[in-house]
């Protein structure tokens, strides 16, 4: 067992066992609230939290945000130990928030320097599509006065099990600078029942959620500003499969099914415009992926198998494995821009380093960079000041890197 998969299987333990298992508590009367001291802004919170931090339960606290001359409000938070990843963050987008207290947390308030928004119309929560319990949905960033701009995708990581569109914040305030680009940040549904799902979600039905997304935003590319014929598409672990499988295996939609029958595997989009065959869709959304930019994930099913129904068998491995479908530059010309850490605990150079090779056999353009000293999920924003400082570090001038890579393509 390698040891990216190692760490892939703890991962898919640590998921299952959060969801399904429970710990029995004692019902508590009081919960430690802790404020966490802002930086480029302040908020107030009523009622007064006490000196010792101690609320009782139940209690519904109101947070009120105001940035700093010069920036602008990020997101009013919460925090709490738990989750996947050890800490959950729930955040909201206006400068007021209500808390229940139902549990230990912590508070905050986050701002950014006005020269990253003031640009942009953002609009969050779009929903693309309802396949299950959950609403898919994806924000909008478009440059004030935008039009016919190329869009820049971003598909978020989390395992294929968590997080959402609001965790690509920072990459796509920093995609958009410059105003070259619509970015829209995509989410999808999670794998197995951790939506809340009756019937388990496999992984085909993660890439289609990616294809209905881009169905959705290119039939509504005048809306956003956006030129629907001319897409890069990006995201990071797990949102780097599933953007590498957006790009490669977009000739692969159609309603033939998925592996029900004849060892046909067809995508059919979780989301599909009125009036349109799945033959324009797959011609449409083919066409107009020019260039892509998945960031430290794992391109074949054999690296994260953990992650696949208990009856797949090698076929769906291989049709849901962008190294698997790679296609020759005389067919096809994809170009790829690759990054990932060299302190990735998670997903290794063994894992990246065959697929740079495959596009290069086959002609494409592909420039692959070791981040020197980068951990794992560079890209990711948080609220917490180490997740926001890694990002400075190591996002930010990355994110350049990457823009001036779609910039080559596209412009």
């Amino acid at each position: 067992m390698t040891k990216t998969t190692s760490i892939l299987s703890l991962i898919f333990m640590s998921i299952f066992s959060m969801t399904a298992s429970t710990k029995d508590k004692t019902i508590q009367e009081n919960f430690k609230v802790t404020l966490v001291s802002p930086e480029n802004g302040s908020y107030t919170v009523s009622p007064e939290i006490p000196e010792d931090g101690m609320i009782a339960a139940g209690t519904e606290i109101t947070i009120i945000a105001k940035p700093d001359s010069g920036y602008s409000l990020d997101a009013v938070y919460y925090a709490y130990k738990g989750g996947m990843w050890g800490t959950t963050s729930v955040e909201n987008f206006m400068n007021t928030m209500k808390i229940t207290v139902d549990r230990d947390m912590s508070i905050g308030a986050t701002f950014v320097d006005d020269d990253l928004v003031n640009n942009l119309n953002v609009t969050h929560d779009v929903v693309y599509a309802k396949p299950g319990v959950k609403p898919l949905k994806y924000d909008v960033y478009s440059p004030k006065g935008a039009e016919n701009l190329p869009f820049a995708i971003i598909v978020h990581g989390g395992g294929w099990s968590s997080n959402n569109e609001d965790i690509m914040r920072g990459l796509a305030r920093e995609l958009a600078k410059g105003n070259h680009y619509v970015v829209v940040s995509v989410d999808y549904r999670w794998v197995n029942q951790l939506d809340g799902d009756e019937e388990p979600n496999a992984m085909h039905e993660l890439i289609e959620d990616v294809f209905g997304a881009i169905a959705h935003i290119q039939e509504h590319a005048a809306e956003y500003g956006g030129d629907p014929t001319k897409i890069a598409i990006t995201g990071d672990s797990a949102g780097g499969h599933l953007s590498a499988s957006a790009a490669i295996l977009s000739p692969m939609i159609g309603d033939g099914g998925f592996g029900k029958a004849n060892n046909v595997y067809e995508f059919m989009p979780s989301y599909m415009p009125n009036g349109k065959t799945v033959e324009a869709v797959n011609k449409e959304i083919t066409d107009a992926i020019k260039v892509v930019a998945p960031s430290y994930g794992p391109f074949s099913a054999s690296d994260f198998k953990q992650f696949m129904p208990p009856q797949a068998g090698q076929d769906y491995y291989d049709a849901v494995s962008p190294a698997a479908h790679v296609p020759n530059v005389a067919d096809r010309a994809i170009p790829n821009f690759i990054v990932r850490g060299t302190e990735d605990p998670l997903i290794s150079n063994e894992v990246v380093q065959p697929y740079v090779e495959d596009l290069k056999e086959n002609g494409q353009t592909v420039e692959y960079i070791q981040v020197e000293g980068a951990g794992h999920a560079f890209f990711d924003w948080k609220p917490d000041a180490q997740t926001r400082a890694t990002f400075a570090k190591f996002g930010v001038p990355y994110a350049a890197e990457m823009k001036s890579f779609f910039d080559s393509v596209l412009y």
